[in-house]
């Protein structure tokens, strides 16, 4: 009866185990919130959170501008990655690690992106979480499509607001393979003067204020910069692309 019991517990908490790790794992596997925040008052999601997915988005469409021949899958799971990227066989993926999503993944040049935001506590989480998916896709990729970290991706882009007004900055580099981080930062105010005097300015942090007043609509003109779509309502600026900043 004392064994039995001391196996019983042993099972229950091998089993609280296992659900706490498929919680966890089912968490990292989910879309980024669309409960930004400045949409709401009574909104508890972090400011950065809001700014992280806008610069996801950018990051992600300013990676698949550049490379318009590569399949690139944004933000998919390694599941779709596998299958529709034939890489191997999907099935093979075990159900903890399925619906793990990476940020970018082009499967015609076998690298695979991560993006953080740009401090080491960040940089250290994204290269555990890159060479996470990276292990897990190469376990069932084929020999000969086995990915790696990718490389050499930076750029930046900025939104200006009004003439001589706020200028916002979004860039971003690959720190280490399969790392990128990015960053925001703000340029004050100019009136009369281009925004590309202005965005030789100091850089400084952006202010929480511009970013609860601005924020989303900052997100919707990015979209719209990228998909060729109508400006949000109310922005009377312009968003350069880093083809306009090179």
């Amino acid at each position: 009866m004392k064994n039995s019991g001391t196996r019983t517990r042993r099972t229950l908490g091998l089993a609280g185990f296992l659900l706490v790790l498929v919680a966890a794992l089912g968490a990292q596997a989910e879309p980024p919130s669309s409960k930004l925040p400045g949409r709401k008052p009574d909104s508890k999601e972090p400011w950065g959170a809001f700014l992280g997915k806008a610069a996801h988005y950018a990051i992600g469409k300013e990676y698949s501008v550049r490379h318009p021949t590569h399949i690139v899958f944004l933000d998919e799971s390694l599941s779709t990655i596998v299958g529709d990227g034939k890489l191997g066989n999907p099935k093979r993926l075990s159900e903890l690690v399925r619906r793990l999503r990476p940020d970018i993944t082009d499967i015609d040049a076998f690298v695979l992106f991560e993006l953080k935001p740009d401090n080491e506590a960040s940089r250290v989480e994204g290269r555990d979480q890159a060479g996470r998916y990276l292990a897990a896709l190469n376990e069932v990729a084929e020999p000969d499509k086995k990915l790696v970290g990718g490389t050499g991706f930076e750029g930046a882009l900025f939104l200006e607001f009004e003439n001589g007004g706020a200028l916002w900055q979004l860039s971003w580099r690959t720190s280490e393979p399969g790392v990128t981080l990015y960053r925001w930062s703000y340029r004050r105010k100019q009136p009369g003067a281009s925004w590309k005097e202005r965005a030789a300015q100091k850089e400084e942090e952006l202010p929480r204020e511009e970013v609860e007043q601005r924020g989303e609509m900052a997100e919707q003109a990015i979209r719209a910069a990228y998909d060729k779509g109508e400006r949000p309502k109310g922005f009377q600026g312009q968003v350069y692309l880093p083809v306009d900043c090179r």
